[in-house]
Parts: structure tokens; C-alpha cells; sequence
């Protein structure tokens, strides 16, 4: 907008000049003019000359007198074509350019249609004076205004962009779990709406999840009766290796409850870690082994662990890992026929994934993608244990595929990120498919893998 305004005023400035310029000389030619009215001499129109102005010596000039009075600027055929126009009845003045500026030239006449041209020199100084200074001044206002449209405008959108950066910190801190952030509703109106409505929002987060959490509490709470009375019926068990397991269970069980209430009852979403983050799959396969093979022995079934004597540091809970296996394998006990084998083998490979995988040989999974997902179940159960096992995958950095083992039954394998080698990036599908199929076998899978 300044430079829309500054460029033509610059021009009208300038033509201002030229046309000041230009009217002086006009005015110099009609007094010569009234001169010529009266005596064509040379010598006494040279002598008017001197009392036109103080420059009219070397600027102005008469011509087509018996001796031409002045300094001729313009060519005689400017001159001539002045004359002749005059004499046809077109008695006006002309400007032609030359060399150092303009010349005016007007025709006089002076009796019996005989014209003589006046000729007034102006010079560029005079055409240009005070041009370069309108320029300047007008270049200063404009930058002036400007920089205080600038200015001004900044602190304008300073309230929004403040307003605005307040609600997206405010919007970020809520999303990493500080339900205590608020603010303060300012800028305009609509700012100031999205603010108050931000507010009421983190308000009711905060409200749902008391309530949630109040409800896992209460709900974790009213098991504690049954476990009670399953410990006392444990402890009356004539089998002394039956009832040391149970009790074992139990309290395992009575642990994760209290854990639940626990962390139901937290201030705050942000957990910070009761344990590693990692742990040894062996050791982890090992110890739940120990607790599941006496089961399986109750049941008669074989079962046996591979490579678990070599160390597999994975990126995952310990307790994850080890609430990962138990759900398979208790799956593997609840619904395969008793006798049934199975076997659970670990192995570190140098690609930088430790692979765990729990083969059976009951009847399948017939549909490994179904069951794979969460709250899905073919046989009434809650349809939560495949879930937890993919979770826990994803958290490791690998993934999980169903499918049918070289038992012939059921075929989970676990892929989980080296801890110590981690892998490059790359396709995690068909390192899992190699691992579980098997030549000439049919099988389908059911990949999750982290996006």
C-alpha cells in the first residue's frame, strides 16, 4: 500500500516540476511577445532581453528577425515547421526535446501573417529541481508508515499468537498426562471460547477417570473374598504338591490384585516403573515352566523347553513376559485334550530378535486372525489372553503369528527386539512366517505387527 500510494505522488511531483518549468518560460515568451508588438529590431529586443530576467540572456532566443537575437538550442527545421503551422493558423506553442533539456517554442506574430518564434531554453536542472528531494521525503514517509504498520500489527497479533500457543502448550501438556493443566481464556472471542471449552474438557477427563478408577478399585477389591476363601480351601487339600500350587497361584493371584488397586488409585496417569524394563526370556521361560510342568504332569501331558539355557535379553517387563506366557500356556492347558504335549523353545537369533515360540499338538486355532483380536473368543472366554501377548510384542518391538506348529497343533511365535543387538529396520512378516511354517503344512496366519 505505501508503494501504491508513494509511486504516483512521486510522478505528480515530478510533472508538477516540468509544468512549473515550462509556465516560466511561457511567461518569459509573452513578455517577449509584448516586445515584438512594438519594434522587430534586433538590438532593442536583445536590450528587452535584459530586463525579463536575470537568465533570460542565455535561455531565451528570437528567430526569423533580419538578425537573430540569442542562442539557438533548437534545429532551424523545428523552427521553420513552428513558422509554418503558424501561418496555416495553428498558432501554438511547441516543446521539443534537446540536448540538456527542453525548448519552448512559440510563434509571435508580427503583422502581414510574418511570424517570428520565440525560443525559451529550460534546462533538466530546472525541469528536475526538487524532484530527488520529494522522492526521499516521500520514500520516509512511506518506510515510516511501514514500520509502524508493522509494529503496530505485532502487537496486534501478539495477544492472538499468545493465546494461541498457551492453548497448543495446554493442549500438549493434557496429551502427556498432566490432567492438572488449564487456561487462562484470553485473546479473541473465539480463542477465549476454545479456552473455556479446553477447561471443561480436561475437567471431565479428570472426573471419568476418578470414576474409572474408583470403579477397578471397587471391582479389584471384591475378589480378594473368593481368593480368601480358595486359600482355605487350599490349605485342607490332602495332595501337599496340589495344594502348595494353588496356594502359589493364589498368591500370585492376590498380588496382581493388589497391584491393580494400586495403580487404580494413582493421582495421576503418569506410572513411573515399579521394575526393569527389561529382562532375560530364559530365565523368565524357565521360571514359569517350573509352575506349568507340574501342572502339565498332573494332566499327564509331555512337555519340554528348548534353548533355554542360552541368555535372551528382550526390552520388555519381566511380569509382562512372564503374564504373556502364562496366558498362552494357559490356553494350552484349558483348551487342549489332557495328554496332549507341547513345548515352549528360545532362541537368539543374529539378526537381533529372540524368538520364543509355543507349539502344541491339540487341535488348532482354526481362525488365527479372530482370535487374535481383543475381546474375541470361539470357546467363552474373555478373549483377552492373544491380546496381551501381541501388547507385549509391540512393546518389544517385534510382533506375533498363529499359525500351525510342527506338532501339529496350535503354533504361537513371540518376536521380540535383542536388547543388547537391536535389529535393523526392516520387515519383521516374513522373518515370523519362516520361523513357524513348516515344509508341505497348510497353515494360516495371523500377523499383528507395530506400525
Amino acid at each position: 500500500m505505501a508503494l501504491a500510494f508513494l509511486i504516483p505522488l512521486g510522478l505528480v511531483v515530478q510533472q508538477l516540476v516540468e509544468e512549473r518549468a515550462l509556465a516560466d518560460a511561457e511567461r518569459q515568451a509573452v513578455a517577449i511577445a509584448a516586445v515584438l508588438t512594438v519594434t522587430t529590431d534586433p538590438a532593442s529586443v536583445e536590450r528587452a532581453l535584459e530586463t525579463v530576467g536575470p537568465s533570460a540572456n542565455t535561455r531565451v532566443s528570437v528567430h526569423n528577425l533580419s538578425a537573430p537575437v540569442g542562442q539557438r538550442r533548437a534545429s532551424p527545421d523545428e523552427i521553420s515547421l513552428v513558422a509554418a503551422q503558424a501561418a496555416t493558423g495553428k498558432i501554438r506553442p511547441v516543446v521539443v526535446p534537446v540536448t540538456g533539456g527542453q525548448s519552448y517554442l512559440e510563434p509571435i506574430d508580427i503583422g502581414s501573417w510574418r511570424f517570428v518564434v520565440v525560443e525559451v531554453y529550460v534546462p533538466n536542472s530546472e525541469l528536475h529541481r526538487g524532484v530527488r528531494g520529494a522522492w526521499l521525503a516521500l520514500s520516509i514517509v512511506a518506510a515510516g508508515l511501514v514500520i509502524t504498520s508493522v509494529v503496530v500489527s505485532d502487537r496486534l497479533a501478539a495477544k492472538v499468537v499468545r493465546s494461541a500457543r498457551q492453548l497448543a502448550g495446554a493442549t500438549r501438556s493434557l496429551g502427556e498426562g498432566h490432567l492438572d493443566v488449564r487456561v487462562a481464556p484470553s485473546g479473541p472471542r473465539e480463542l477465549a471460547d476454545a479456552g473455556v471449552s479446553f477447561n471443561v474438557m480436561a475437567d471431565r477427563i479428570v472426573a471419568l477417570l476418578a470414576n474409572e478408577r474408583e470403579l477397578i478399585a471397587d471391582l479389584s477389591h471384591r475378589l480378594r473374598t473368593p481368593l480368601t476363601a480358595l486359600r482355605l480351601d487350599a490349605e485342607t487339600l490332602n495332595d501337599t504338591h496340589a495344594g502348595q500350587r494353588i496356594q502359589e497361584a493364589i498368591a500370585a493371584l492376590e498380588a496382581e490384585v493388589d497391584q491393580i488397586i494400586r495403580v487404580a488409585r494413582q493421582q495421576s496417569v503418569t506410572i513411573e516403573p515399579t521394575e526393569p524394563t527389561g529382562c532375560d526370556a530364559s530365565e523368565v521361560v524357565s521360571e514359569r515352566m517350573s509352575f506349568w510342568s507340574a501342572v502339565a504332569g498332573d494332566q499327564g501331558r509331555e512337555c519340554r523347553v528348548l534353548g533355554g539355557d542360552q541368555p535372551a535379553p528382550v526390552t520388555v517387563p519381566r511380569s509382562e513376559l512372564a503374564a504373556a506366557l502364562d496366558a498362552l500356556l494357559g490356553n494350552v492347558i484349558r483348551y487342549t485334550p489332557q495328554g496332549v504335549p507341547f513345548e515352549v523353545a528360545v532362541s537368539r537369533r543374529k539378526d537381533g530378535y529372540i524368538v520364543l515360540r509355543i507349539d502344541d499338538a491339540g487341535p488348532g486355532i482354526p481362525d488365527p486372525e479372530r482370535a487374535l483380536r481383543r475381546g474375541t473368543s470361539g470357546k467363552g472366554s474373555t478373549g483377552l489372553g492373544l491380546d496381551i501377548v501381541r501388547r507385549v510384542s509391540v512393546s518389544g518391538r517385534g510382533a506375533v503369528n498363529v499359525g500351525r506348529g510342527r506338532l501339529g497343533g496350535a503354533s504361537v511365535v513371540i518376536l521380540l527386539a535383542d536388547a543388547e543387538r537391536p535389529p535393523s529396520t526392516g520387515s519383521r512378516f516374513g522373518l515370523v512366517g519362516r520361523l513357524s511354517r513348516e515344509p508341505g503344512e497348510q497353515r494360516r496366519s495371523g500377523l499383528i505387527r507395530r506400525s
